[in-house]
């Protein structure tokens, strides 16, 4: 309802508490992201993991054993775990593949073995996960890595690493030599010759070769050349060819604890340089990088064939190591990692979900470069995953993130409201606090560089519109279509200034052409990043357009409109106007609201 001029203006509890309300009345008015398709699986798949998180914990907090067991029986707990998690995944939108993929690798964080047993009885986590899901084998050559920008797929690991043996160069053996009733059986296979010599060989020859050749491809298609993937890939690639869980020489590990997987992850996390260990956030236990690789390789290689969204979800898991965690805010549809990070705090042993969810909240709110889009981002992201599913995960990340959302919302209500009394604007208000939150990054950011360069840094955003370089009324309207970003960065008392970052400054130095600005744009890439994602949280224009509607200085079109035009920042995507209007005129509603008693 739109108030009257008769109506009289709410007082400063009444218009705050309508306010607050009115803009979280539904979740969906707090970002311009198109967050209800992701319920569907559209687009992206954060929201299954979620649910796989949800599902798994319940059982697993309940005692179901999640290991991997070498036993003479056709059904084991695991995959019953395996089942609830594929159906849930898949009631949650991912295809057959990507359930399988999703689930395999989630329940391998909570403690399952890729793989135990060789022959009868063997059982592979991937393989396993692929047979439930109902799925078709894919091999590496088909598996697409997770788009950056560009995407490709396994191929060049295979095409690589089969070149080296037709060269001769994987084997340190022909098989021409091997005599006829060796080959084929356990006395290659199960002796020196496959364990000791050939198995780790080919292992460690072709994960390097593999690896490498992705590093290669990935840069050859533009695309940064991520450690990470191209292990996994390399590794992945060798492990289809080889026996994947044979025993190596004393060399390499105690017998019966180390395979050819390990082998295989070691080479190719050391090929890509990854570092030797790696950490889970809050718990800091750690984890051999190369039995990290081998293993995800070898779930990699059976799983099936997974999609470009599939993998990209795969990446997001993956952050809930340290090395692989990013402190800036990713759109709506990636936002997965906490919960993951959420998932394995809550089932070890004694955890209490209320205290996995402070430590979560003091890690993540102390590493962000923007702390309240942080809080209000996670928070959508788990409300909206609750309508799929709820449980300990959701819960814990709800608990983590509402008191933050909580505050930043009724901050900015505040604001606008003395504001908006003192007769500003609503597009005044909007306007102070997009800077203020320009003014947030730059220098958060800055002490994050201060923090690990040792010397004081300083970073400023000068210049943010939209039109950079483009005509077309859409590159001039909204930001994130075609940038104008000028940021200003100070280190040691040395200053240098970037104009045009996005547009001239990035293409130059990509080009070689300005080397001698390399250092800076990776400095200020993180903040420049988070501006062009800002529309993944709109409260700089749903709450002051509300306020706007419940004092009645504006209607709620008006105050929308307005709101909208003005957030230079916070709007830069289509949506924030739509959203602003339905949030301003629920937040009228309830503050006209007389119930029949009044």
């Amino acid at each position: 309802m739109t108030r009257t001029s008769e109506t009289p203006v709410p007082d400063r509890d009444l218009a705050i508490a309508a306010t607050l309300a009115g803009v979280t009345a539904n979740v969906d008015w707090l970002t311009s992201d198109r967050i209800e398709a992701l319920t569907g699986g559209h687009g992206m798949l954060n929201l299954p993991v979620i649910a796989i998180a949800d599902a798994l914990a319940v059982e697993l907090r309940r005692g179901v054993d999640p290991n991997v067991k070498f036993a003479n029986v056709v059904h084991q707990p695991i995959d019953d775990l395996l089942a609830k998690a594929i159906a849930t995944a898949r009631s949650a939108g991912a295809d057959g593949a990507n359930a399988a993929l999703l689930s395999a690798v989630m329940l391998y964080l909570a403690g399952a073995q890729a793989q135990v047993g060789i022959p009868a009885g063997n059982r592979k986590l991937g393989s396993s996960a692929r047979m439930i899901a109902g799925v078709d084998r894919c091999g590496v050559a088909m598996i697409p890595t997770g788009k950056k920008n560009n995407k490709i797929s396994g191929f060049p690991a295979v095409q690589a690493i089969y070149e080296a043996m037709r060269a001769g160069q994987l084997s340190p053996i022909s098989g021409r030599d091997v005599p006829v009733g060796v080959g084929g059986g356990p006395i290659y296979g199960h002796s020196t010759l496959g364990e000791d010599i050939v198995f780790p060989a080919m292992a460690e020859n072709g994960a390097r070769i593999g690896t490498q050749a992705m590093l290669d491809a990935l840069a050859g298609a533009g695309m940064p050349t991520a450690g990470l993937t191209a292990a996994l890939f390399g590794a992945a690639a060798i492990l289809e060819i080889i026996h994947p869980d044979a025993d190596v020489a004393d060399r390499y590990g105690p017998y019966g604890k180390v395979t050819s997987a390990f082998v295989a992850g070691q080479s190719a996390a050391r090929t890509a340089g990854l570092p030797e260990t790696l950490h889970f956030r809050l718990s800091g236990e750690e984890m051999p990088t190369g039995k990290l690789i081998g293993d995800l390789g070898l779930i990699l290689k059976d799983v099936g064939g997974p999609t470009v969204i599939g993998m990209m979800a795969f990446d997001e898991i993956l952050q809930v190591f340290e090395e692989f965690a990013r402190f800036t805010d990713p759109p709506l549809g990636h936002l997965c990692a906490d919960a993951v990070v959420a998932f394995k705090a809550i089932i070890a042993p004694g955890a209490e979900p209320d205290e996995v969810a402070g430590r979560l909240a003091a890690a993540r709110f102390a590493a962000s470069i923007d702390p309240d889009t942080t809080a209000v981002a996670l928070n959508i992201v788990a409300r909206k995953a609750t309508q799929i599913r709820r449980g300990p995960v959701t819960d814990t990340l709800l608990a983590a993130s509402e008191p933050a959302r909580t505050r930043a919302l009724l901050a900015r209500a505040v604001f606008a409201h003395e504001r908006l009394s003192a007769g500003d604007a609503v597009e005044s208000v909007v306007d102070a606090l997009d800077r203020r939150r320009l003014e947030t990054i730059g220098a958060r950011l800055g002490a994050r560089h201060t923090k690990t360069l040792g010397k004081p840094v300083t970073l400023r955003l000068t210049r943010v519109a939209a039109g950079a370089r483009r005509e077309s009324k859409m590159a001039r309207r909204w930001l994130a279509f075609d940038p104008s970003i000028d940021v200003e960065i100070t280190v040691d008392g040395v200053t240098t200034r970037l104009e045009n970052f996005v547009d001239e400054v990035v293409p130059a130095v990509v080009k070689g052409e300005r080397a001698d600005i390399v250092w800076a744009v990776s400095l200020v890439a993180p903040a420049v990043g988070e501006v062009l994602v800002a529309g993944n949280v709109i409260i700089n224009v749903t709450v002051p357009a509300a306020m706007a509607a419940v004092l009645g200085t504006c209607t709620p079109e008006e105050a929308a409109d307005k709101a909208a035009a003005a957030a230079f920042v916070s709007a830069g995507i289509p949506g924030a106007k739509l959203r602003a209007e339905s949030a301003a005129k629920m937040a009228a509603r309830i503050a006209t609201h007389r119930s029949p008693q009044d």
